[in-house]
């Protein structure tokens, strides 16, 4: 008796506090009766769900963690890039774009319910050990990542420098699942480096849009326009950024031009919009560019390349970028939480939308060495935005990915060991390793980019750029 009396006085708490937030929504969103009586009989719905599983589930369970997973799986089946925040997930948000943060170092989304690689990112310890665009991480320090929230994986990858983390990838092609031991090492931070190609042309490449990625920018040109005077020519590099900081990119983007649209935001019944402009700054930085590009440039690098391109600043080479032409806001929440949702599109200087559809560019150029034959190159099968469940134009699932379950599951605990030292690097690995002579900052060591493909291609074309500049001037 004394049982259910405690049973019947739990669950009237919980009755009286699911009322309350239906009440409390009541005053700050207006009469939702009224209204919404969808909206208001979908409440009560789920409060009544919430009381039933709180008292009657054959084991105890928690009603805060209850509609904390409601929530995110509210979130989570609008597209790709919304989700619930709890307040963990909120500081490493923060941390990725401020303050420096311990891991292993790759760009991560959820595809089909699966953790899978973006891209690594260069220098880092991931990087180092070979993982690849397209590897699908099947477990963390043991535990599957099936159906894990992509902050929980986060979370569980980083860690203080110089402590380990297990991961098991499976990758495509392979017939087993290779088994990964990184040790964690601070991220940098730092999101531009340069170097100078041959004398006159500058290489700058940028790998994500942080706080202060366009001062950044401006202090490298400043120095390699110093190094190079005159500068003849610029590469830039956005292959395998994965975006960042809308404020950034528009800066970034405003470095290079003098007026025009930069890009334009439309959010629903024309909320959030917004029309971004350059700023005349005495026709600095006027010598060529040639803009590259992948599958692996997303979002921010997307704003800059359409922005270059649509006003004839740049010539875009390379291969069709990712397409994630969607806008984020996060929206923090009492007792630390936040929303992380889509608000808008974005669209390039010429009015056209990227979403799921990506930039293309004026040259495509497949990368590979140029010393070796790579088929369809390196870039044939990034994932693009396209691919992940629910992107805002909708498609087929991806029809591979029962038989990629199967042959995860077939090979169950059947690892193989991968290290630098008893595995041959791929040529994807090989190729990713030719930007490894920027670190340096080194002209030396420079020669290393001019056997990527599409590096190689850009140099060309702005040297032939100057050459015939040259001969009109005679």
């Amino acid at each position: 008796m004394i049982q259910k009396k405690k049973q019947w006085v739990k669950g009237g708490l919980l009755t009286a506090l699911i009322a309350l937030v239906v009440v409390s929504a009541t005053v700050v969103y207006g009469d939702l009766a009224g209204q919404k009586t969808e909206t208001y009989e979908g409440l009560k719905l789920f409060s009544d769900v919430i009381a039933e599983i709180e008292n009657n589930y054959v084991e105890p369970v928690e009603a805060k963690k209850l509609i904390e997973k409601a929530i995110e799986g509210m979130m989570g089946s609008l597209d790709p890039h919304s989700a619930f925040l709890p307040p963990e997930a909120f500081d490493d948000l923060q941390s990725e774009t401020k303050g420096e943060f311990g891991g292993i170092g790759i760009v991560i989304t959820m595809r089909d319910g699966r953790l899978t690689v973006i891209s690594p990112i260069e220098g880092t310890p991931a990087y180092k050990a070979g993982v690849q665009a397209q590897d699908i991480i099947v477990k963390i320090d043991g535990e599957s990542t099936k159906s894990t929230m992509l902050w929980e994986a986060v979370k569980k990858m980083r860690g203080d420098a110089g402590t380990t983390v297990k991961i098991h990838i499976y990758r495509k092609g392979e017939p087993e699942i290779m088994e990964l031991t990184l040790v964690r090492a601070i991220i940098p931070m730092e999101s531009v480096r340069s170097v100078t190609l041959k004398p006159g042309f500058g290489y700058l490449w940028i790998t994500n849009f942080r706080e202060n990625t366009a001062d950044e920018v401006a202090k490298a040109l400043k120095d390699m326009e110093k190094e190079n005077s005159p500068l003849k020519g610029l590469v830039l590099d956005l292959r395998d950024n994965p975006g960042g900081l809308l404020d950034q990119a528009v800066k970034v983007a405003d470095v290079f031009l003098e007026t025009g649209t930069i890009v334009s935001i439309k959010g629903r019944e024309g909320k959030e919009s917004e029309n971004y402009t350059a700023h005349p700054d005495g026709g600095s930085n006027r010598y060529p560019i040639v803009l590259l590009i992948n599958g692996g440039s997303a979002s921010a690098s997307e704003i800059v390349a359409g922005a270059l391109q649509d006003n004839g600043r740049a010539l875009v080479v390379g291969t069709t970028s990712f397409g994630k032409g969607s806008v984020q806001t996060v929206r923090p929440l009492r007792d630390g939480y936040a929303l992380k949702y889509t608000i808008a599109r974005y669209y390039t200087p010429s009015g056209k939308s990227i979403q799921a559809e990506g930039i293309i560019p004026d040259l495509v150029v497949k990368r590979q060495l140029l010393d070796e034959t790579a088929g369809d190159g390196f870039d044939a099968n990034l994932i693009k935005e396209g691919d992940l469940e629910n992107h805002l134009t909708s498609e087929e699932p991806d029809a591979a990915l029962e038989a990629i379950e199967e042959k995860i599951d077939a090979a169950g605990e059947k690892d193989k060991e991968k290290t630098d030292k008893d595995a041959d690097m791929t040529e994807a690995e090989k190729i990713m390793r030719l930007r490894d002579a920027v670190y340096e900052h080194s002209s030396s060591n420079s020669n290393a980019l001019l056997q990527d493909s599409q590096v190689n291609r850009a140099y060309e074309i702005l040297k032939g750029y100057d050459i015939f500049e040259g001969l009109s001037r005679k």
